[in-house]
């Protein structure tokens, strides 16, 4: 076999694993979770063994929990739950997360980490210094917290949460605002806190680190904030003024991860690969599509928030119509509601190797997708 006919048949095989991955009934299957899992072990030449893992919770601390470095994100996500009491059967309101321990007590969500990822793995292979794995609520719609109010775990975990989101200055509340959520949490009142933070702009968005775009004009900083139904961006424009634009998640028709590698080093035994990401989508406004890029490395985390709005908004669809059939596709689940989803299409395209490579999420660490909603 010739080198060429090796890397096509080596192209082949990564679009195949992108494409199934994309489908949901085969991530339901153990022996393809059994053959992911076995990736991410041989990938990085590690064995299967008893390891802790600390787990961060919101508020800064961390619990240990014993697991296997084979044991999947689902599966040390309900050690964790269990460890600290939480109801099992709200389980996926809360994930768990690649989270980036920054100076002056900043953090940053790097990625959310999907069901068959396996923690300890994705830990040990990040090049991200001051990383950790963090417990964190997974859900994009601020009105679902009503759900978790009979837990008093739950409850614990999304109040320190939005604490720490005030602190960090994701959630941005009014000087007023600011008082009375203070008074509050003096009284030790979680449940006035949480209702009050309702009316906070932001409250419960997900903020990603300063990045670029290409709107209004190409190369402006912008500040990304995710959550209910809309990507709210803070740009930069260049005279140093700012500019809030609000794009609707109804308006967004579609949008794709690239992945754009080239490589630094083409002589020496390992090829040095320079990577960055970037986000566009497609978004409609008075009958005319246009498309929009952001350059974040958190490009996967921001599409797992975009594919989370829309599941977090058929949550609601389903419960506010019981009588009819829905199916919300969940990270490899599919939790059946009555209501018909509008159609999903997933596809995916390479170009060859050493030179630009767009791929399509697959909202994991191995690949790339094209949402069209």
């Amino acid at each position: 076999m010739t080198t060429s006919m090796a890397d096509e048949r080596r192209d082949q095989l990564e679009q195949y694993l992108q494409n199934v991955t994309v489908d949901p009934n085969m991530l339901r299957s153990d022996v393809f979770v059994d053959f992911l899992k076995l990736v991410q072990l041989d990938t990085f030449s590690i064995t299967t063994k008893k390891v802790s893992l600390d787990i961060f919770l919101p508020d800064g601390r961390s619990i240990k929990v014993e697991a296997l470095t084979s044991d999947t994100a689902e599966r040390v996500l309900e050690v964790v739950s269990h460890k600290v009491g939480l109801c099992r059967e709200l389980l996926g309101f809360f994930g768990l997360f690649l989270i980036q321990f920054c100076k002056e007590g900043k953090l940053s969500v790097m990625k959310k980490l999907v069901d068959f990822e396996l923690p300890y793995v994705s830990l040990r292979s990040s090049e991200v210094e001051n990383c950790g794995i963090g417990l964190r609520k997974w859900y994009l719609d601020p009105s679902l917290d009503s759900r978790l109010m009979d837990c008093r775990v739950a409850v614990d975990l999304i109040y320190m949460q939005a604490i720490q989101d005030i602190e960090k200055e994701w959630a941005k509340p009014t000087e007023e605002q600011k008082q009375k959520l203070e008074a509050l949490r003096k009284e030790d009142n979680q449940t006035k806190f949480l209702e009050l933070s309702q009316e906070v702009r932001h409250y419960g968005y997900v903020q990603l680190d300063p990045c670029t775009c290409d709107y209004p004009e190409p190369g402006c900083g912008a500040v990304i904030s995710v959550g209910n139904n809309e990507i709210s961006c803070c740009v930069t424009l260049p005279d140093n003024q700012t500019q809030d634009v609000i794009f609707q998640m109804n308006r967004v028709k579609c949008w794709q991860v690239t992945f754009l590698g080239s490589l630094l080093d083409m002589d020496g035994p390992q090829q040095t690969l320079n990577q960055n990401l970037e986000l566009r989508f497609q978004y409609g406004e008075d009958s005319h599509w246009q498309w929009f890029v952001i350059y974040t490395q958190q490009a996967f985390l921001l599409s797992s928030c975009l594919k989370k709005m829309i599941s977090d908004k058929m949550v609601k669809l389903a419960a506010e119509n019981p009588e009819m059939q829905i199916e919300v596709p969940e990270q490899g689940k599919s939790r059946k509601y009555h209501v018909q989803q509008s159609q999903q299409k997933a596809c995916s395209s390479f170009l060859p190797r050493k030179s630009k490579i767009k791929i399509v999420e697959v909202d994991c660490g191995f690949g790339t997708i094209k949402e069209d909603l």
